[in-house]
């Protein structure tokens, strides 16, 4: 059914065939061992989608937020346990046991909705971060609380001492061991090499984690994290990708075994408090901590929800603290029959914090629009932003790509539907009128390392540009023109490199080598910007099917005749060429490129990057360039054809500003 996770059906299928259900499966060991391999390359994957630099700009999240809300957690839920009626030792361990998250539930809802990108996924993710690093302490205590308690700090040292090895090690073995080894094996030309080296990487980062009293998932991510510094980080996330869903799918199925059926109905009243307890604990203080920091009311209660549910870590510690005489089997059974349960409401959960989100936004007023809104104050503020002009269908593509770049941005739209739409979406995207000085102030322009104007209209795209120019002549300016005319304009008024496409007005695939150019003028590397662009270009292609009018028309775009394709009985498509295509096509193709790259620095550079001889040569969607390198004179008033004048003074000269034809929405 649509809008049901699919969680939900690996839960069930759990539920039918575990133990506490038809009993197919009986021994369920195996399949557990299994599982947890599935949360640890889930955990690799989401390391290998972060860089350093960008963990580090992080660590507000992960240590301010997500060690606040561990500790306020914990003692809300262990003071719930000394109102019942719990020993002492056993408080501590459901408190700290009941403040951990899951993270194999959240960060694959967030990875499904794409919104590992916004704002409230940044601050989940953080959090949960801190959580793997609070299981350590937890499970250290653990033994000693059942031992009276005796010896507690020195164990706690220990456990930090470990801790630093354990990160030390895996940060040198990053540095000087992962890279020489992952080149040698990749000159092989080996697949199934390569693949054994991930598999080994990934196991053995675990196990050096697990072995010195870390979580095995903590040593997972940090090795996925040292190979985004790679350049084969995008090679080993495609080569991980069917077995780790595989695996982590049967986690989910392993969470389903414990869900108790005749427990529940038995103690309904007694689960039913206990599921909606840790909720509503969680969500309440995790709500107002977010807020406590900065966020909107918006993000702060999706963080809260969606993180209300009890983690897999819970079923380690209290299975520990079972064994060890802390909780006796009856109630660590329904303790974990209860985890379960929230764990089963997280899509739940997500989805009433959407619907909240969308209801607040809609009722709030565009006061926070301008500028003012908290979510939008710690993007503005930092060193490394781009701000994004104009969020519709081009606009939007770009700050997915900006997204999947992880580079902070801020989006502003002067129509208010549209920013009320993306800020439901959780995205900060905010409205506006950049035409106006103190709009561009309060959104910081004058600080962003680019920004991207992605008006459709023409005179709003000219005043905005213009504006920027006067404004902040030393920003480095992305814009959109509507037709090979505009994009002419903007060269003469505004010294504009211009690539100007033939394509019909709803493909988006013209607004890639936009967006590469983007993403590679804010620090991304060649080979970063063509994995980003080729994930997106798939994407983009799976909803577009072209007409025969369409796909002459993009062959003109190449140089191509259309009645050389047709008259080959081949199918044009926007797809890559395949072995099929004949070699005249493809050489007229190459030797379009050629000429494109040979007609300007930029665009040799831009096109190079994002569209490099040894892989794309052969890429349908390349776009017409026109270049003239002219600057405009001081003072000099120069007419469009469509009527509006455009003054040029002194500090519109010498400014870069590149125009990239995108068609009207």
């Amino acid at each position: 059914m649509a809008g049901i996770s699919p969680i939900l059906g690996f839960l069930a299928s759990g539920m039918l065939l575990g133990p506490n259900g038809f009993g197919l499966i009986a021994d369920i060991h195996t399949t557990e061992v299994l599982a947890e391999l599935g949360i640890v390359f889930f955990l690799f994957e989401m390391g290998i989608e972060l860089s350093i630099e960008r963990l580090t700009s992080m660590k507000r999240d992960v240590f301010g937020l997500g060690l606040s809300q561990f500790l306020a957690s914990a003692i809300a839920i262990a003071g719930v346990g000394k109102v019942v009626g719990l020993p002492a030792n056993a408080v501590v361990v459901l408190g700290g046991g009941l403040a951990l998250s899951s993270s194999a539930f959240v960060l694959q809802l967030l990875k499904d909705k794409n919104q590992l990108a916004t704002r409230f996924g940044k601050a989940s993710f953080g959090v949960l971060l801190f959580q793997d690093l609070a299981v350590v302490p937890l499970l250290v205590v653990t033994p000693i609380l059942a031992g009276g308690g005796s010896g507690l700090a020195a164990a706690l040292g220990s456990a930090v001492l470990k801790a630093g090895i354990a990160l030390g090690s895996i940060a040198v073995a990053g540095r000087y061991l992962l890279n020489p080894l992952f080149k040698k094996v990749a000159a092989s030309q080996s697949q199934e090499a390569f693949l054994g080296l991930i598999l080994l990487t990934v196991l053995s980062m675990s196990f050096m984690t697990e072995g010195l009293g870390l979580s095995n998932t903590l040593g997972a991510f940090l090795a996925g994290v040292l190979l985004s510094e790679t350049k084969y980080r995008y090679q080993v996330e495609a080569d991980i990708a069917p077995f780790r869903g595989i695996l982590l799918g049967l986690f989910f199925v392993t969470v389903g075994f414990e869900i108790d059926v005749a427990l529940i109905f038995s103690k309904l009243p007694t689960v039913s408090a206990i599921v909606f307890g840790i909720i509503a604990i969680k969500t309440i203080v995790l709500t107002l901590l977010s807020l406590a920091f900065g966020l909107s009311t918006s993000v702060s209660q999706q963080t809260g929800l969606i993180l209300s549910q009890g983690g897999e870590f819970a079923f380690v510690a209290f299975g520990l603290a079972r064994s060890l005489g802390i909780l006796d089997v009856p109630t660590t059974k329904l303790l974990l029959t209860s985890v379960s349960l929230t764990m089963a409401l997280t899509p739940a959960m997500a989805s009433a914090g959407e619907k909240i989100s969308k209801a607040l936004e809609e009722k709030s007023d565009f006061t926070h629009y301008l500028g003012q809104d908290r979510d939008a104050n710690e993007i503005k503020e930092s060193d490394d932003f781009a701000v994004v002009i104009g969020y519709g269908a081009v606009g939007k593509v770009v700050c997915d790509l900006l997204d999947r770049k992880l580079v902070k941005y801020v989006g502003i739209e002067n129509d208010p539907k549209k920013a009320i739409q993306a800020r439901n979406a959780g995205l900060p995207v905010f409205y506006g009128d950049i035409g106006r000085q103190d709009v561009a102030e309060a959104f910081n322009v004058g600080k962003a390392k680019a920004v991207v104007v992605c008006i459709s209209d023409r005179d709003q795209a000219n005043r905005a540009v213009i504006a920027l120019r006067r404004f902040y002549p030393d920003v480095k300016i992305f814009s959109r023109a509507r037709d090979k005319n505009h994009a002419e304009r903007l060269q003469k008024t505004l010294n504009v490199a211009a690539m100007v496409p033939i394509l019909p007005e709803d493909n988006l695939l013209l607004t890639l080598p936009f967006g590469g150019a983007v993403l590679k003028a804010l620090g991304g590397s060649p080979e970063e910007v063509n994995a980003i662009l080729e994930t997106k270009r798939k994407e983009v292609m799976s909803g577009i099917s072209l007409v025969e009018s369409e796909e002459d028309m993009a062959l003109v775009q190449l140089g191509i005749d259309p009645e050389i394709r047709k008259s080959a009985n081949s199918q044009p498509s926007m797809e890559e060429d395949s072995e099929e295509v004949a070699p005249t096509e493809k050489s007229a193709a190459a030797n379009r490129i050629q000429e494109m790259k040979q007609s300007s620095p930029f665009v040799a550079e831009v096109i190079g990057d994002v569209y490099p001889d040894s892989e794309k040569e052969q890429e349908p969607e390349i776009i017409e360039v026109v270049i003239e390198e002219e600057l405009v004179t001081n003072g000099e008033e120069t007419n469009g054809e469509d009527g509006m004048a455009i003054r040029s003074d002194k500090n519109m000269t010498g400014l870069e500003v590149e125009a990239v034809v995108v068609p009207e929405e």
